[in-house]
Protein backbone atom coordinates (compact mmCIF):
# COMPACT_ATOMS: atom_id res chain seq x y z
CA UNK A 1 0.00 0.00 0.00
CA UNK A 2 2.90 2.66 0.98
CA UNK A 3 4.45 1.53 -2.37
CA UNK A 4 1.19 2.30 -4.07
CA UNK A 5 0.99 5.83 -2.02
CA UNK A 6 4.55 6.62 -3.77
CA UNK A 7 3.46 6.03 -7.04
CA UNK A 8 1.03 8.46 -7.15
CA UNK A 9 2.55 10.71 -5.45
CA UNK A 10 5.07 11.01 -8.67
CA UNK A 11 2.39 10.50 -10.77
CA UNK A 12 0.18 13.23 -9.56
CA UNK A 13 4.03 15.73 -9.72
CA UNK A 14 3.69 14.16 -13.42
CA UNK A 15 0.15 15.68 -13.82
CA UNK A 16 0.69 18.83 -12.36
CA UNK A 17 4.23 20.41 -13.46
CA UNK A 18 4.62 18.10 -16.80
CA UNK A 19 2.77 21.08 -18.95
CA UNK A 20 5.88 23.21 -18.27
CA UNK A 21 8.35 20.81 -19.97
CA UNK A 22 6.20 18.76 -22.20
CA UNK A 23 7.01 21.33 -25.19
CA UNK A 24 10.71 20.11 -24.62
CA UNK A 25 10.47 16.48 -23.78
CA UNK A 26 7.69 15.77 -26.36
CA UNK A 27 8.98 17.86 -29.06
CA UNK A 28 9.13 15.86 -32.39
CA UNK A 29 11.65 17.14 -34.35
CA UNK A 30 11.86 14.78 -37.06
CA UNK A 31 8.30 15.42 -37.90
CA UNK A 32 9.23 19.05 -38.23
CA UNK A 33 12.61 18.62 -40.22
CA UNK A 34 11.52 18.05 -43.61
CA UNK A 35 9.35 20.83 -44.33
CA UNK A 36 11.49 23.14 -43.63
CA UNK A 37 14.76 21.07 -45.46
CA UNK A 38 12.38 21.61 -48.31
CA UNK A 39 11.72 24.80 -47.93
CA UNK A 40 15.45 25.79 -48.24
CA UNK A 41 16.31 23.37 -51.58
CA UNK A 42 13.00 25.13 -53.04
CA UNK A 43 14.35 28.78 -52.47
CA UNK A 44 11.29 29.39 -50.51
CA UNK A 45 13.06 29.90 -47.30
CA UNK A 46 16.16 31.59 -46.13
CA UNK A 47 18.62 29.88 -43.61
CA UNK A 48 20.05 32.19 -41.16
CA UNK A 49 22.78 30.82 -39.17
CA UNK A 50 24.35 32.10 -35.65
CA UNK A 51 28.06 31.79 -36.42
CA UNK A 52 29.78 28.19 -34.62
CA UNK A 53 31.09 28.26 -31.59
CA UNK A 54 33.69 31.08 -30.66
CA UNK A 55 34.18 31.20 -26.68
CA UNK A 56 33.16 34.40 -25.08
CA UNK A 57 30.84 37.54 -25.46
CA UNK A 58 31.10 40.21 -27.75
CA UNK A 59 34.25 41.58 -29.27
CA UNK A 60 37.47 42.05 -27.39
CA UNK A 61 39.04 45.33 -26.48
CA UNK A 62 41.62 46.51 -29.31
CA UNK A 63 39.24 44.52 -31.72
CA UNK A 64 39.74 44.77 -35.45
CA UNK A 65 37.83 44.19 -38.66
CA UNK A 66 40.55 42.87 -40.96
CA UNK A 67 43.09 41.40 -38.12
CA UNK A 68 41.13 37.94 -36.79
CA UNK A 69 43.90 37.89 -33.93
CA UNK A 70 42.47 40.60 -32.05
CA UNK A 71 38.62 39.17 -32.42
CA UNK A 72 37.13 35.63 -30.98
CA UNK A 73 37.41 32.89 -33.31
CA UNK A 74 36.17 29.37 -33.54
CA UNK A 75 37.23 26.98 -31.16
CA UNK A 76 38.33 23.45 -32.35
CA UNK A 77 34.68 22.30 -31.18
CA UNK A 78 33.43 25.18 -32.99
CA UNK A 79 35.28 24.24 -36.54
CA UNK A 80 33.56 20.99 -36.25
CA UNK A 81 30.23 21.87 -35.92
CA UNK A 82 30.74 24.01 -38.79
CA UNK A 83 31.58 21.32 -41.21
CA UNK A 84 28.44 19.01 -39.29
CA UNK A 85 26.45 21.78 -40.61
CA UNK A 86 27.92 21.94 -44.37
CA UNK A 87 27.31 18.12 -44.18
CA UNK A 88 23.69 17.77 -42.84
CA UNK A 89 23.15 20.82 -45.42
CA UNK A 90 24.51 18.33 -48.38
CA UNK A 91 23.01 15.61 -46.49
CA UNK A 92 19.60 17.06 -47.56
CA UNK A 93 19.59 18.17 -50.72
CA UNK A 94 21.83 21.41 -50.44
CA UNK A 95 24.73 20.78 -52.57
CA UNK A 96 25.37 24.68 -53.34
CA UNK A 97 24.18 27.87 -52.24
CA UNK A 98 24.52 31.87 -52.13
CA UNK A 99 26.40 32.42 -48.82
CA UNK A 100 26.29 35.61 -47.48
CA UNK A 101 28.59 36.03 -44.00
CA UNK A 102 29.09 38.89 -41.61
CA UNK A 103 32.37 40.27 -42.21
CA UNK A 104 33.31 38.81 -38.39
CA UNK A 105 36.10 36.48 -38.99
CA UNK A 106 34.28 33.23 -36.62
CA UNK A 107 31.72 34.22 -39.12
CA UNK A 108 33.62 34.26 -42.56
CA UNK A 109 35.47 31.14 -40.93
CA UNK A 110 31.83 29.44 -40.62
CA UNK A 111 30.63 30.11 -43.74
CA UNK A 112 33.56 28.67 -45.32
CA UNK A 113 33.19 25.29 -43.51
CA UNK A 114 30.37 24.93 -44.63
CA UNK A 115 31.69 24.21 -48.14
CA UNK A 116 28.70 25.31 -50.12
CA UNK A 117 29.91 28.05 -52.41
CA UNK A 118 31.89 31.18 -52.35
CA UNK A 119 31.19 33.32 -49.54
CA UNK A 120 30.21 37.03 -49.93
CA UNK A 121 30.52 39.30 -47.16
CA UNK A 122 27.53 41.41 -46.41
CA UNK A 123 27.63 44.26 -44.05
CA UNK A 124 24.08 43.75 -42.67
CA UNK A 125 25.26 40.88 -41.16
CA UNK A 126 27.84 42.61 -39.31
CA UNK A 127 27.55 42.43 -35.36
CA UNK A 128 26.02 45.86 -33.79
CA UNK A 129 26.59 44.24 -30.31
CA UNK A 130 28.67 46.88 -29.09
CA UNK A 131 26.74 49.71 -31.22
CA UNK A 132 22.98 48.43 -30.63
CA UNK A 133 22.33 52.06 -31.97
CA UNK A 134 22.93 50.51 -35.14
CA UNK A 135 20.75 47.53 -35.10
CA UNK A 136 17.43 49.15 -36.92
CA UNK A 137 18.99 50.66 -39.68
CA UNK A 138 20.75 47.13 -40.01
CA UNK A 139 17.68 44.84 -39.40
CA UNK A 140 15.81 46.85 -42.19
CA UNK A 141 18.47 46.64 -44.68
CA UNK A 142 19.09 43.00 -44.54
CA UNK A 143 14.90 42.72 -44.40
CA UNK A 144 15.01 44.69 -47.90
CA UNK A 145 17.74 42.53 -49.13
CA UNK A 146 15.60 39.43 -48.58
CA UNK A 147 12.80 41.26 -50.39
CA UNK A 148 14.57 39.95 -53.83
CA UNK A 149 14.45 37.35 -55.93
CA UNK A 150 16.35 34.67 -55.21
CA UNK A 151 18.86 33.26 -57.80
CA UNK A 152 18.09 29.39 -59.00
CA UNK A 153 20.27 28.70 -55.65
CA UNK A 154 19.36 28.22 -51.79
CA UNK A 155 20.11 31.21 -49.24
CA UNK A 156 21.95 30.96 -46.42
CA UNK A 157 23.48 33.92 -44.29
CA UNK A 158 26.03 33.71 -41.34
CA UNK A 159 25.65 36.12 -38.34
CA UNK A 160 25.91 36.95 -34.89
CA UNK A 161 22.72 36.04 -32.14
CA UNK A 162 21.52 39.84 -31.79
CA UNK A 163 20.87 39.69 -35.61
CA UNK A 164 19.03 37.08 -35.67
CA UNK A 165 17.06 38.48 -32.45
CA UNK A 166 16.63 41.43 -34.00
CA UNK A 167 15.32 39.91 -37.18
CA UNK A 168 13.12 37.05 -35.55
CA UNK A 169 12.99 37.33 -31.57
CA UNK A 170 14.53 34.02 -31.35
CA UNK A 171 17.75 33.75 -29.26
CA UNK A 172 19.46 31.19 -31.32
CA UNK A 173 22.38 29.04 -29.93
CA UNK A 174 25.85 28.95 -31.72
CA UNK A 175 25.74 27.16 -34.71
CA UNK A 176 21.72 27.01 -34.68
CA UNK A 177 20.12 28.02 -37.68
CA UNK A 178 16.46 29.42 -37.91
CA UNK A 179 14.51 29.01 -40.70
CA UNK A 180 12.79 32.39 -42.24
CA UNK A 181 10.07 33.11 -44.90
CA UNK A 182 10.72 36.22 -46.50
CA UNK A 183 7.15 37.64 -47.68
CA UNK A 184 6.50 40.28 -50.30
CA UNK A 185 5.75 42.75 -47.82
CA UNK A 186 8.91 42.72 -46.31
CA UNK A 187 8.41 41.11 -43.17
CA UNK A 188 9.61 37.74 -42.02
CA UNK A 189 7.82 34.29 -41.16
CA UNK A 190 9.77 32.13 -38.91
CA UNK A 191 9.29 28.46 -39.95
CA UNK A 192 11.13 26.71 -37.73
CA UNK A 193 14.34 25.96 -35.73
CA UNK A 194 17.22 23.05 -36.94
CA UNK A 195 20.49 22.59 -34.94
CA UNK A 196 22.21 19.96 -37.69
CA UNK A 197 25.72 21.18 -36.10
CA UNK A 198 25.16 19.39 -32.96
CA UNK A 199 26.16 16.25 -32.10
CA UNK A 200 24.03 13.04 -31.09
CA UNK A 201 25.43 12.99 -27.54
CA UNK A 202 24.94 16.61 -26.96
CA UNK A 203 20.94 16.48 -27.77
CA UNK A 204 20.72 13.31 -25.87
CA UNK A 205 22.03 15.17 -22.58
CA UNK A 206 19.40 17.47 -22.63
Amino acid sequence: MRDCRGLWRRFSILLLFGPLFGPFAWSAPSRAEPPLWEALRAGVAVALIRHAEAPGTGDPAGFKLDDCATQRNLSDAGRRQARRIGAALRENGIAGARVLSSRWCRCLETARLLELGPVEPFPPLDSFFSHPERGPAQTAALRESLRGPGNSLPRVLVTHQVNITAMTGVVPRSGEMIVVRPLANGEIQLMGRLEPGRERSERASE
